[in-house]
């Protein structure tokens, strides 16, 4: 099986593509914009016919779509978020109908959730961030596409090299140099949202789930851990394995896009029917992990 994996270098391309190495038969390419990568991409940019000679070149029994900007200015968000998914659709029509396609969305498509109430599939999608409504754009893009296709919805990733542009990777950061000293002081801003946490091994198996799983799938399918949990609870998680010993202190302002979405949790029973999907790793593992591939050196 042929699998051509977009954005395999970034926080969850790197975990999808060592997971889809690791199948019997699987034959899986890199595609991005880096050199080293098999077929230079850049969904940002490319018009579909150049996608479409890519993939004609390819040749994939399914394609898997990790590329995807979190940051920057709404421009670069939509470039990469929405335009990049709609001209990959348009070429994989083109060139390869047939693949199927795996697409990563985001649980920050569905907007401000209702506690105690695990949003499913069908819920309304009111995005209040450029990223939550350039990936809904994208989303929209992939199943409007008339194709073999497939969006995860993921919640807050969280695991093993966890980027600095995260919650947990940037916390991860600051304990490392704080070390076992009882005097140390880390200011974090306001940790009363709850999200759902779940773990980056455990997208990477949805998404093999996903690639190999025969017949249609729904067109959109919930990946978290399918419970709410505080921020507070995984910084304090987080403090313990890094044997912090001195203070988190949390401002009491509250921040913009904590106000916003105070509170996200996703159902995912559909995973479960649909691909016999449910995670594996708790919080707690994740966390765990987490901190294990921090580097003692902070560059």
């Amino acid at each position: 099986m042929r699998i051509l994996v977009l954005g395999g270098s970034g926080y969850l391309g790197r975990h999808v593509a060592e997971r889809l190495r690791a199948l019997p038969g699987a034959h899986v390419l890199a595609a991005g914009r880096s050199a080293t990568a098999a077929f230079t991409v850049d969904l940002a940019a490319d018009r579909p016919d150049r996608l479409a000679r890519t993939l004609a070149a390819a040749a994939p029994d399914a394609v898997v779509n990790c590329a995807g900007a979190t940051g920057g200015d709404a421009v670069t968000l939509a470039e990469t978020n929405a335009r990049g998914p709609a001209a990959l659709c348009a070429a994989l029509r083109e060139a390869a109908p047939t693949a199927r396609l795996v697409h990563l969305g985001s649980a920050a498509e569905y907007g401000p959730g209702t506690p105690d109430v695990p949003v499913t599939e069908s819920a309304p999608t009111c995005p209040v961030t450029s990223y939550g409504a350039t990936k809904l754009a994208g989303t929209l893009a992939v199943t409007s596409a008339a194709l073999d296709a497939v969006v995860l919805r993921v919640g807050n990733p969280v695991g093993p090299g966890a980027p600095v542009a995260s919650l947990p990777g940037r916390l991860a950061r600051l304990l490392r140099p704080a070390g076992g000293d009882p005097e140390a002081v880390l200011r974090l801003g306001d940790l009363s949202a709850h999200r759902d946490f779940v773990d980056v091994r455990d997208v990477a198996r949805a998404v093999e789930f996903a690639a190999t799983t025969p017949g249609p799938l729904p067109p959109v399918v919930n990946i978290s851990g399918g419970r709410a949990v505080p921020v507070r609870e995984l910084a304090h998680l987080l403090a313990r394995h890094a044997g912090f010993r001195g203070k988190l202190e949390e401002s009491t302002g509250g921040s913009a896009r904590s106000a916003q979405v105070s509170w996200q949790c996703s159902d995912i029973s559909a995973a479960a029917r649909a691909l016999g999907w449910r995670p594996v790793h708790s919080l707690d593992d994740s966390v765990a992990a987490l901190w294990a591939a921090t580097p003692e050196r902070v560059p």
